[in-house]
């Protein structure tokens, strides 16, 4: 169990009890304009630095429940890179929650300084107040096991514990909120998919018109089997063919995507998902994969944090960096 730094005094009065409304940005592109194609992008990386897009929407409602229930105190689990974990920690922060991170990755607590050093994602955590406990590989795969849990209680008193990757049925509540009554002109609502809790809010929101697109950035076909549990509806299907190898996996020609979007939009997207779910969507308009006159909406789940651990890996390779 670590903590480290000192929390930032940031305020941001009433976040979790706000309903933000994000603004349509169109993307012009010269093969958009070839094919008669509309795509527009949603902002929600503009909600909050850290606590951005999804990870706003499906922490909002998980942190008024936590209120409700008296627990001052908020657990739960991630890498050593995850956008959920600093954006746990900052909206902990936010709303005066305590906050406790189980970390994949014992090695991690052997020279913690040179870690926060070097890693912004705990850095930032750390400067928010999130203490850490860092366990092995073998003992993350257990951490939804009733005993695993126990134990976690036992040691660190009452919690309000908000699963890895933030997706529960109250994150699905918030993420059903991204899609307002404007997005109905619309046919089609692509989304980036980690683990299926955005999609699944946008597939319960969405319009009968209206077809939602997934672009998993894990390999597999368990998502599909995942988001049935939860939801009876058909409008929706998820295009595995753009995960790059899979979680954390990226190619040369996704970075230089990614920074060729970025100067002829000024959007920047992360490697992990909206990145490859953005150049997904332009290679099937290259490839007729939408009629001509669709009129596409992309969701903007933030995750920006995220590029500076991706931009060290680069380095080591010796390959070009994604330009912030």
């Amino acid at each position: 169990m670590v903590r480290r730094g000192k929390p930032r005094r940031e305020k941001v009065e009433n976040m979790f009890n706000t309903f933000f409304i994000t603004k349509n940005q169109q993307i012009q592109l010269p093969i958009l304009k070839e094919k008669e194609i509309e795509l527009w992008i949603k902002r929600e990386d503009q909600i909050h630095e850290f606590v951005s897009g999804n990870k706003f929407r499906k922490l909002k409602y998980n942190i008024q429940e936590a209120q409700k229930q008296q627990k001052n105190t908020l657990l739960t689990f991630g890498g050593a890179y995850s956008n959920h974990i600093v954006a746990t920690a900052v909206a902990g922060h936010l709303s005066g929650c305590e906050t406790i991170g189980v970390i994949r990755g014992e090695e991690l607590a052997n020279n913690l300084e040179k870690v926060l050093r070097e890693n912004k994602t705990l850095q930032v955590a750390s400067e928010n107040g999130m203490k850490f406990e860092f366990v092995t590989r073998e003992e993350y795969r257990e951490k939804e096991t009733p005993i695993f849990v126990e134990n976690l209680r036992k040691k660190h008193g009452d919690f309000y514990l908000i699963p890895e990757g933030g997706t529960n049925a109250l994150a699905i509540k918030g993420c059903q909120e991204i899609l307002t009554k404007e997005d109905e002109k619309f046919d089609y609502i692509c989304v980036a998919v980690g683990t299926g809790g955005t999609i699944s809010g946008l597939i319960e929101s969405a319009k009968e018109h209206q077809k939602v697109i997934g672009f998993p950035a894990l390999k597999g076909d368990f998502l599909s089997k995942d988001i049935q549990k939860i939801t009876n509806k058909q409008n929706w299907e998820l295009n595995t063919a753009y995960h790059f190898g899979g979680y954390g996996k990226f190619s040369t020609g996704l970075i230089r995507f990614i920074n060729e979007f970025k100067e002829k939009t000024n959007i920047l997207l992360d490697p992990i998902y909206t990145g490859k779910m953005l150049y997904g969507i332009v290679d099937l308009v290259k490839k007729d994969g939408f009629k001509k006159g669709s009129k596409i909406l992309t969701i903007h789940t933030g995750g920006l944090q995220g590029i500076d651990g991706a931009n060290k890996r680069l380095k080591k390779k010796g390959l070009d960096l994604i330009k912030v």
